[in-house]
């Protein structure tokens, strides 16, 4: 069964939105989608037949994104660090923004200062 549309969509912006930053590159460890910043992961991405999931560390926003019923710590102590693992099967506008909003947060946790500054 293949994922619902919507959910290839948000993939796909995700992915984007993701490599428009500077000095990102795509890797596929573990047959996952990782985007990088010098080499750095800041988004861990999956498309499966049902759900979309990816992680993302959220040094600001994690624990609100934890009170999230969709979202739970990441394993392999990745969670102690700020990471945060989400499981979507349905999307809407508000969270596809939240989602975009979370790369960014993720992209900025991860880059270095000089990079992320760039961005402002």
């Amino acid at each position: 069964m293949a994922a619902p549309q919507a959910l290839g969509k948000l993939e796909a912006a995700m992915r984007k939105r993701a490599l428009d930053y500077p000095e990102t590159e795509e890797t596929f460890p573990w047959g996952e989608r990782a985007i990088k910043v010098k080499g750095k992961t800041f988004l861990f991405m999956r498309l499966g037949d049902t759900e979309l999931s990816f992680s993302v560390k959220l040094p600001r926003t994690g624990l609100q994104a934890l009170a999230l019923p969709f979202a739970k710590p990441t394993e392999y102590g990745l969670g102690k660090h700020g990471w945060v693992t989400v499981r979507l099967t349905k999307v809407t506008k508000a969270l596809t923004d939240q989602c975009m909003s979370w790369i960014d947060e993720s992209y900025r946790g991860v880059a270095s200062k000089r990079l992320a500054a760039s961005l402002d």
